[in-house]
């Protein structure tokens, strides 16, 4: 009887040290992963968080390798900087779900870094050592119409409930391909998302080719972005990557409205050399009409 005792304390004993290691890898374990856990272990229902954000990321051809670092460099340093962390911390439920997308051509949607819980330091940095370790892609054509059907579809009310959906496009051309831009981006909004952009104007166009736009800068604020509260904030120098990147996140994870002067009027007059239609409006399917087919 004494020995049935001993064994019994031995498989109990042994549990025990199991079941230290495991629960103290739990206890360790980033955020991210945590919930990731949850969900797979108890079926839970959607995790609250402040913000979902879709980092919708131009790899077309007109994009050099120069600028698609230093646009991934913009956003990894921005997800390092402590007032970013902080805001996250400040909201609501303390944690936002982030998701990067990398897209080029009507057929090129990368899905680079799937839906991640960002809420503090330790999984801001999972983030972007996941980012980071990707190798970069360039493709031809930019089809934005594409790339906001995409993202749109990425959020599951399943997995997250928030009260701010946001898809951030940022690009350097104007929809050159693919489905016209204009009612998918009017869908979109309808449904309650928000659509903010970073048009990239590094280079001034020289006219060598058809879809080289001036003051792209207006056909982001006239054919891009919408929803309450939607900006966008043009890149015209390499340095404001990480500045204008900054900027941006934590407009959309503390969400306030930004001044008007980072966004250019959507009701004012065309610039020059601005698309326009036989009304004297902003016309957003000029180019696509001439699009070209190859």
């Amino acid at each position: 009887m004494r020995k049935k005792k001993n064994s019994w304390r031995g498989i109990a004993m042994f549990a025990l040290l199991l079941a230290v290691p495991i629960t103290l890898g739990l206890a360790l374990m980033r955020p991210a992963a945590a919930v990731k856990l949850h969900f797979a272990q108890t079926g839970g229902g959607p995790l609250a968080v402040d913000v979902e954000l879709v980092l919708a990321v131009d790899i077309s051809l007109s994009m050099d390798p120069e600028e698609q670092r230093l646009q991934r460099d913009g956003y990894i340093a921005a997800l390092r900087d402590p007032e970013i962390i902080k805001a996250i911390r400040a909201g609501q439920h303390g944690r936002i779900a982030v998701t990067y997308v990398e897209w080029a051509g009507p057929d090129i949607q990368i899905h680079l870094v799937p839906w991640r819980v960002i809420d503090g330091r330790d999984s801001a940095e999972a983030f972007v050592a996941e980012l980071a370790g990707k190798e970069y892609s360039r493709y031809r054509r930019t089809s934005i119409s594409a790339a906001l059907d995409y993202s749109v579809r990425l959020f599951d009310p399943k997995t997250f409930q928030s009260a701010r959906r946001v898809i951030d496009v940022s690009g350097d051309g104007a929809n050159n391909s693919g489905s016209p831009l204009t009612p998918i981006r009017d869908r979109i909004i309808e449904s309650g998302v928000v659509i903010n952009g970073l048009p990239i104007i590094l280079r001034p166009t020289m006219g060598y080719s058809s879809w080289d736009l001036p003051n792209l800068d207006q056909y982001y604020a006239n054919c891009v972005v919408g929803g309450a509260g939607s900006f966008m904030i043009p890149i015209t120098k390499p340095e404001e990557f990480a500045t204008a990147t900054r900027q941006k996140l934590l407009l959309e994870i503390s969400g306030i409205t930004p001044e008007p002067r980072i966004m250019r009027t959507q009701l004012g007059p065309p610039q020059m050399g601005a698309p326009q239609s036989g009304e004297g409006g902003y016309d957003c399917a000029l180019l696509e009409r001439g699009m070209r087919r190859w």
